[in-house]
C-alpha cells in the first residue's frame, strides 16, 4: 500500500480565516472514497478536491480509494489504495467500486493504525470498503450522501443498511434530492451541504480555440446522461447555424451514438479529457448543455461551466435547478424539439445585442456568481466544523 504525502502534510496547526483567534489543533481525517480514482466522477473529484482543501487548511488527511494504475494516482494527495475496481450497474450509471475482501481488509488495517480523529466516507452504502467501516471499530464517522434516486442496494439492504446508519456521527448529503433520498432509505436527519469547485482554476483557464459558436457535451455516455436527445437536437436546430458540437467522455452507448452522428467539421468526438482539457473546453465553449434525464442529485458539470463563464442549457430537473439557482436555461427532459430550440435561440443572441443578448449574459454573470458561493474553501470549513463536532461526540 504505497502513499505519497503532499508537502503540507506536516502542519499541526490550523486557523485559516480565524483573524485574531487562536489557531485550533489540526485534525487527522481519514477520507474514504468507493469508487475508483481511475475513472472519472463527481463523488472521485469531490473526495480528491476536498482533501487537497483540508490539507491547504493544515489538516492531516489520507484518501482511502481504489485505483486502477498507478499512473492514476492523484497528485499532491497521500493514499491508501483500496484494491482495483470493476463496474456495477448504479442508478443508471456504471459504478467502479473494489469487490476484494482482501484489498479492504488491508485498508482497514492501515486506517486502524493510522490515529485518526474522524473518518468521512462518501456514498456509505456503496459496495466494498464502506461496508468494512461499518462493520469494524473506526473511529467516529462522518457519512456524506451523494446519489439522487431510489437504489437497488437500498432495497435489497434495507434491514441491515439502517442498522448500520447508527454508526454515523452526523449525516451530511450533496444536496436536498440527495438528503431526500437517503431519508427514504435510511431515515434519520441530514445536514445539507453542497459540492464544492475550486473556482480560481477554471478562472485561470486559457480557452480552446474555436472559430465557431460551440454546445459542450461532457459526461458518461450512458442513458441517463442523455446524449441521445442532444443528439437529436443539434441535427434539427443548431447545426443548420453553422455551430460546432463537442462531445466528450465515453461510456456503454459510445459507438451506437456514433454511428447514428458520425464525427464531421460541426461534430467532434473528443474521448475522455485530461483535467487541463477539460477547463479549457469549458472556457471557450459558449453552452454547456446537460440533457440528462434525470437522477442527477446535483450536476457538479454544471457549476464547473458557471465558473468559467460558460452559459449552461440543462434539464429541468431537481438536482439540476438546485445547482443553477436562477441563472443558465431550463428545458423539460427527454424532449429533443424543446433542446433544439432553445440551443438555437440562445446561439443566436449569445454575445449580441439586444434584450435578449443582455438576459444571457446576466444568467452568465449570476452563474459566476453562485459558482464563487460553491467555493471548495467553502466547503472544506463546513466539513472542518462538522469533523470537530464528531469528533468531540463520538469520543465522549
Amino acid at each position: 500500500m504505497e502513499s505519497r504525502r503532499p508537502p503540507s502534510f506536516d502542519a499541526r496547526l490550523t486557523g485559516v480565516g480565524r483573524s485574531g483567534a487562536e489557531a485550533l489543533p489540526s485534525l487527522r481525517v481519514a477520507m474514504v472514497c468507493p469508487y475508483s480514482l481511475s475513472r472519472p466522477g463527481g463523488v472521485q473529484g469531490q473526495a480528491i478536491a476536498l482533501t487537497r482543501a483540508l490539507v491547504e487548511r493544515g489538516h492531516d488527511v489520507v484518501l482511502f480509494a481504489p485505483v486502477d494504475s498507478v499512473d492514476d494516482r492523484p497528485v499532491g494527495v497521500e493514499l491508501v489504495a483500496a484494491g482495483s475496481s470493476v463496474s456495477l450497474p448504479a442508478n443508471g450509471s456504471q459504478a467502479p467500486v473494489s469487490l476484494s475482501p482482501r484489498a479492504a481488509w488491508q485498508a482497514l488495517r492501515v486506517l486502524g493504525r493510522g490515529d485518526f480523529d474522524v473518518v468521512h466516507v462518501h456514498e456509505p452504502f456503496a459496495p466494498g470498503l464502506p461496508y468494512g467501516l461499518l462493520a469494524s471499530s473506526v473511529p467516529p464517522l462522518v457519512a456524506t450522501f451523494h446519489r439522487s434516486g431510489p437504489s437497488a442496494w437500498y432495497s435489497l439492504l434495507r434491514p441491515l443498511t439502517r442498522r448500520l446508519a447508527h454508526r454515523f456521527a452526523v449525516r451530511c448529503a450533496v444536496s436536498q434530492a440527495a438528503r431526500d433520498t437517503a431519508v427514504v432509505a435510511l431515515g434519520g436527519s441530514y445536514e445539507v451541504l453542497f459540492n464544492g469547485i475550486d473556482v480560481a482554476r477554471y478562472e485561470r483557464a486559457v480557452p480552446w480555440p474555436t472559430k465557431e459558436k460551440t454546445i459542450l457535451f461532457l459526461g458518461r455516455h450512458e442513458e441517463r446522461k442523455g446524449l441521445d436527445v442532444l443528439l437529436k437536437a443539434f441535427t434539427h436546430g443548431p447545426s443548420h447555424t453553422g455551430a460546432v458540437l463537442w462531445i466528450a467522455g465515453d461510456g456503454p452507448r459510445t459507438e451506437q451514438l456514433r454511428y447514428h452522428l458520425p464525427a464531421t467539421q460541426q461534430v467532434e468526438w473528443l474521448g475522455v479529457l485530461s483535467e487541463e482539457e477539460k477547463l479549457r473546453r469549458l472556457a471557450a465553449a459558449d453552452v454547456l448543455c446537460a440533457p440528462s434525464r434525470g437522477g442527477e442529485s446535483f450536476g457538479m458539470i454544471l457549476l464547473e461551466a458557471m465558473a468559467a463563464r460558460t452559459l449552461v442549457v440543462a434539464s429541468d430537473i431537481d438536482g439540476y435547478r438546485t445547482a443553477l439557482g436562477g441563472s443558465g436555461v431550463l428545458v423539460p427532459p427527454n424532449d429533443p424539439d424543446a433542446l433544439a430550440g432553445t440551443l438555437a435561440d440562445v446561439l443566436e443572441h449569445i454575445g449580441g445585442e439586444g434584450r435578449e443578448a443582455e438576459d444571457l449574459a446576466r444568467r452568465i454573470e449570476l452563474g459566476a456568481r453562485r459558482a464563487e458561493e460553491w467555493s471548495m474553501t467553502r466547503l472544506a470549513a463546513a466539513y472542518e466544523r462538522i469533523y470537530r463536532s464528531a469528533s468531540v461526540t463520538g469520543r465522549a
